[in-house]
């Protein structure tokens, strides 16, 4: 067990609209400096499908179709110990403090990305911000009982918090 602590800033800006919450980076995240960074997670396919673009590769593709689409990204947790990328290792967990994304963004929904970080925010975050977080199915490759399209269908809440496109 590694006392591992967070080291991606949050990404999002003032017209950010919907925050999207996960635990806590993977190591495959850590060492490429990004969020879900795993080649197997099915988190920005989901994203760019919902959003009718084309696959999202680089960092900088991703960080423009955040930005594009008034969409915050973060995590529950500053720091933890944990087992690998074993969301249910997680013991000593400290949250993040998301009043610097809310004092700036006009936050209209908080989802959670795992049964984790909703559990986590709810215990740690929802208390400080009153803020209730939608808990949407994990995009982890350890999370295959839940098919593609039933993440598209659970990710597509998303939709109903963003401005709509003309």
């Amino acid at each position: 067990m590694a006392l591992v602590e967070h080291t991606l800033p949050p990404i999002y800006d003032e017209n950010s609209r919907v925050l999207i919450l996960g635990t806590m980076p993977s190591p495959k995240s850590r060492e490429d400096g990004f969020y879900y960074g795993h080649p197997q997670n099915r988190f920005w396919n989901i994203l760019a499908d919902l959003f009718n673009e084309k696959s999202l590769i680089t960092k900088e593709e991703k960080l423009m179709f955040l930005h594009r689409h008034h969409l915050a990204l973060w995590d529950v947790l500053k720091s933890c110990e944990i087992e690998g990328a074993d969301d249910s290792s997680i013991k000593q967990p400290v949250p993040n403090d998301l009043d610097i994304i809310l004092k700036e963004a006009k936050i209209e929904a908080i989802f959670t990305t795992g049964k984790k970080a909703t559990d986590l925010y709810m215990k740690y975050i929802y208390p400080k911000t009153n803020l209730p977080a939608i808990g949407l199915p994990s995009t982890s490759p350890a999370n295959r009982r839940i098919s593609y399209e039933q993440l598209k269908e659970s990710y597509a809440k998303i939709l109903d918090y963003l401005p709509i496109k003309n």
